[in-house]
């Protein structure tokens, strides 16, 4: 069993204390990334549920290269683990008992017989699951002793549910947003105790979304729904003036909601068109940067509050995290990727790119259904993303192939969404590929659909435009697209009441590569004007199988002839597939009188059907079987995240099912028959011609897990057992660490070789640059130094 498609933005990522290496929340998993590569190095796997949190504490000095590589994590299991994310292996568990959603770990020390010593203390964001559901206040933040692996304290507050926790650099400050309310914690980190924390809150009139606070200063700053970020200074000057952790008379509540509370100050900046998502100041606190919808980071300069910009990242923002390598970032991206940012001027290094995320849009309505395209041979997915491509991810390797822009159109993600994909279809050898792209009317004018035939280029998903066909089925929409397997044929169905076939014409004397062939239309055919609603081919492409609303009509495809009719189905049919060489052929109504009915072609009658509420089927290609994902309840009853079903595997001939598994999140998703690895066949003699097969599961959040049908394993979306983990290679140092790899220049026979050779003012480059971004002195004072002495070869005597 393989499974993949986690996504790689659910939680902000961290970097080790090197800033070598990203780890990474991926589902049930931690990811440890290259930071330089961006290619995967090893996973940390030992959580039962998602991981929501990861923390790499900062050691202490003397401890510092033993505990470089250690980090903390916390999941939806209710466990804290304790990793050495070098060596891939689990330390120690902390069992909390509750959902964690959010965890820090600030660097608190606690005096031991006189010494100060560094123990780990865990504030933690908690789900009370023992509460009813419309219960109001079910998150709470609790404080864990990391070392004697219990809860220490009361709780620090309750909220409606859980909420992110922010911790200052320090560790002195910690943070949430609780609706129109900030409430800030001061933790003693010099001699830690419980009944010393003491907490103030900062009001707004909108409901603030993040916070982030200043390495040095007392400033905390906040972004609201409405695009709007607040800059408190000063803040609990009042509330924590007392060193001693005796408690102010003053109430934490002091001021209005427009005044500035217990702060000195509140400056408002505002340009975000929406919500902002994250706030992050820079490491020398000159610079806050924020980012949100618009897909764009805004550096703001903290004391003028001028701005400048980095723009075109293509998805709304999540996060930002930087490095103790400062001059490395990285920001997590809606669409489920996480750029590598070289600072200060931005620019992607590298990006760590997973499956592209499911479209969801209000203004889309019910018109749109989550479509994707499988490449048998190949074994790829293709999904349809919200920036007009087709993005194509290898199931195996789980990573991305490619990506092929569908609609020449300039994407921003604030936009309400007026364009989208409504199909996919790929021939079964991946050689062509066929999309349909809707613009939406606008008052009910201007809507238009486009036909596109795409060729393969030089590797697996990669295609270049061939033919391009406007309103193919006039202004009607279109229903299904199949390619006929072992010809250049293709058809279209549509809800006008035709079908089209087309067929790909070479040309005579082709001046271009990419263009030497296009698609035309062969014949045109219809039945009574009926809706046609669905179409296939027979596995030897001899019959053309379309449905004409509840009724299944057999064509000639190369004649367009009429040659047969089934009776008909109790709803209209949504999909028609045959049954590999079998003479069943399978179709699907998915109305609100659902059923999966199997039809005997020869005899033109029914074999037998069931109702089902059927979310997606599909058929082998070599064998007589077919799977259907069918939905555990009606699909109106429930919210698409709650939608449970089963896959059930049938043979065509018998009504009862093979084989069962239940599924989470089925409304949404998708299966298909895949060319598989033959590692995955427990079975050796169901192969067929020696070939494995192999089914994959794709759910509505676009995870999937590949299994043999013909196992018996419980199906489970979280820790892979194939991954592509490519080693380390070791990062640079000394000079090349602060300021890149030297050029390297080809020495001349006749000039003796003369190992550095100073420039005449080496301090005009090693100094130029923004405060925020030159490196620490004990960094740049030895490297300024070095770039003053000359290395003079010794003679051999």
């Amino acid at each position: 069993m393989i499974t993949g498609g986690q996504s790689y933005v659910s939680a902000p990522p961290a970097f080790s204390a090197d800033g070598r290496l990203l780890l990474d929340c991926t589902g049930r998993t931690v990811s440890v990334f290259s930071a330089s590569t961006g290619m995967l190095v090893s996973e940390l796997e030992g959580h039962e549920g998602d991981v929501t949190a990861v923390v790499v504490a900062p050691p202490p000095v003397a401890a510092a290269a033993k505990l470089a590589s250690y980090c903390w994590t916390a999941g939806l299991d209710g466990f804290l683990i304790y990793w050495d994310f070098a060596a891939a292996e689990l330390v120690r568990k902390v069992q909390v008992g509750l959902p964690v959603h959010s965890m820090v770990i600030p660097n608190i020390a606690r005096i031991s017989r006189g010494a100060e010593i560094y123990t780990p203390f865990a504030f933690v964001s908690v789900e009370d699951t023992s509460k009813p559901s419309n219960e109001k206040l079910r998150g709470q933040l609790r404080i864990y002793d990391l070392t004697k692996g219990r809860q220490v304290g009361s709780l620090l507050a309750e909220t409606r549910k859980p909420e992110m926790i922010v911790a200052s650099s320090s560790g002195e400050f910690l943070g949430i947003t609780n609706k129109r309310k900030l409430h800030v914690w001061r933790i003693p980190t010099k001699n830690f105790k419980p009944d010393k924390i003491r907490k103030i809150k900062l009001s707004h009139t909108k409901n603030l979304n993040t916070l982030a606070f200043h390495p040095s200063e007392r400033i905390v700053a906040s972004g609201d729904a409405t695009g709007r970020i607040l800059i408190w200074r000063g803040f609990g000057n009042a509330k924590f003036s007392g060193s001693d952790g005796t408690k102010s008379e003053l109430d934490e509540d002091r001021g209005d909601v427009r005044g500035n509370g217990d702060a000195d100050t509140c400056t408002t900046w505002h340009w975000h068109s929406s919500g902002v998502r994250f706030l992050k100041f820079s490491t020398d606190g000159a610079y806050l940067f924020s980012g949100g919808m618009e897909g764009v980071i805004v550096v703001w300069q903290l004391d003028t509050g001028k701005r400048r910009y980095k723009p075109r990242l293509g998805s709304p923002l999540l996060s930002f995290v930087d490095s103790p390598d400062s001059s490395i970032a990285c920001v997590s991206c809606m669409n489920n990727q996480v750029h590598l940012l070289k600072m200060p001027n931005m620019e992607v290094m590298k990006s760590i790119a997973g499956i592209k995320l499911p479209i969801s849009s209000p203004n889309l309505g019910g018109c749109y259904r989550d479509v994707y395209g499988f490449d048998y041979s190949n074994k790829l997915v293709a999904v349809p993303t919200e920036d007009y491509c087709i993005q194509f991810y290898d199931l195996f390797e789980n990573t991305e192939v490619s990506e092929v822009q569908v609609c020449e159109r300039n994407f921003q993600p604030v936009d309400d969404i007026t364009m989208y994909i409504s199909l996919v279809s790929l021939s079964i050898d991946g050689k062509f590929m066929c999309t349909v792209d809707v613009k939406l009317p606008e008052e009910e004018l201007g809507g238009l659909v486009t036909l596109k035939f795409w060729n393969q280029g030089s590797r697996a998903g990669q295609y270049f435009l061939s033919t391009v066909i406007y309103e193919p089925h006039s202004d009607a929409g279109i229903s299904a697209i199949a390619f006929r397997p072992g010809k250049n044929m293709a058809v279209s169905s549509s809800f006008g009441g035709n079908f089209k076939v087309w067929v790909q014409s070479m040309l005579s004397q082709p001046s271009d590569e990419k263009n030497q062939s296009g698609w035309r239309c062969q014949s045109v055919g219809s039945y009574k004007n009926k809706p046609m609603t669905a179409a296939t081919f027979s596995s030897d492409g001899s019959v053309l199988a379309v449905a004409a609303e509840n009724v299944v009509t057999l064509w000639d495809p190369d004649n367009n002839t009429l040659v047969g009719v089934i009776a008909e189905a109790l709803s209209p049919i949504t999909k028609l597939s045959f049954i590999g060489t079998s003479p069943f052929l399978m179709s699907l109504s998915q109305s609100s009188k659902p059923q999966v009915a199997m039809w005997n072609v020869p005899n033109l009658s029914m074999q037998w059907s069931y109702s089902l509420f059927a979310e997606a089927a599909c058929c082998s290609s070599s064998r007589s079987e077919f799977a259907v994902l069918a939905l555990l309840s009606c699909p109106d009853g429930e919210t698409l995240a709650e939608q449970d079903g089963v896959i059930l595997l049938f043979d065509a001939e018998n009504p009862k099912p093979v084989s069962s598994w239940s599924v989470k999140k089925a409304r949404g998703g998708s299966v298909a028959f895949l060319k598989g690895d033959s590692s995955l066949d427990t079975n050796r003699k169901d192969m067929i011609d020696g070939e494995a097969s192999s089914l994959v599961y794709v759910n509505g959040s676009h995870e999937y897990v590949i299994f043999d049908p013909r196992s018996n394993e419980e199906l489970h979306i979280g820790k892979s057992a194939h991954k592509s983990i490519q080693t380390e290679e070791p990062g640079p140092i000394g000079y090349a660490s602060i300021f890149g790899e030297l050029p390297k220049l080809e020495s001349k026979k006749d000039v003796p070789e003369i190992l550095f050779i100073p420039s005449e003012r080496p301090w005009e480059t090693i100094f130029s640059g923004s405060t925020h971004v030159l490196p620490p002195l004990t960094k740049l004072c030895p490297a300024f130094l070095a770039s003053l002495l000359e290395k003079r070869p010794v003679a051999n005597e």
